[in-house]
């Protein structure tokens, strides 16, 4: 019997990302858990309204999502822990600035770059809606065929309301292979 547990989200753990957005002329880097894919060329970045570096991207209508690994984990850990409002956090990380003035976190082993479409608000959140534009992957996250190879990514998961943070798991079966297998 499964027991009502009030409308909590039961979508956790999600990949631990840094957001970069341009603010004022400098990079500021945020913390996020609240992304999600909604097609295959798109993803959605929900962060909290009362956020420094919502304002940049909202006027540049840009931004970047820095897949967390293992290394990047404390500094990561320390761009959600202060605001860029009070502390310049434009140093925190080595990056680069793409074409489009984007700026991507250089050790992040994975970097989207991508364009704001729209902004859903809901009470406390502005979840951007985003069209990738580029991504840019480390050399040893890639397999032979030159995509990403979460296993030797091993990107690390949020999971919420205990705010910790997992490793990724080990690979149980291929997708699509078990329904295959039943009875017909």
């Amino acid at each position: 019997m499964k027991q009502k547990i009030g409308n909590a989200v039961a979508l956790y753990p999600t990949p631990l990302v840094i957001v970069g957005a341009m603010v004022d002329g400098k990079p500021n880097w945020l913390l996020a858990g609240h992304v999600g894919i909604i097609g295959h060329d798109h993803v959605m970045v929900s962060l909290a309204s009362s956020h420094y570096t919502n304002k940049g991207i909202k006027e540049n209508k840009k931004l970047s999502i820095n897949l967390v690994d293992e290394a990047l984990l404390p500094e990561a850990d320390y761009s959600g822990c202060v605001s860029g409002s009070k502390e310049d956090k434009s140093t925190l990380f080595d990056y680069v600035v793409d074409d489009t003035g984007v700026p991507m976190i250089q050790a992040a082993p994975v970097t989207m770059v991508c364009s704001v479409e729209n902004v859903y608000e809901t009470k406390g959140f502005e979840s951007f809606i985003c069209t990738i534009d580029a991504t840019y992957a480390k050399e040893n996250v890639l397999d032979e065929a030159g995509r990403i190879n979460y296993r030797a990514l091993k990107p690390v998961l949020f999971e919420m309301p205990t705010y910790e943070y997992l490793r990724t798991g080990d690979v149980i079966g291929k997708c699509m292979s078990y329904g295959r297998k039943q009875k017909k």
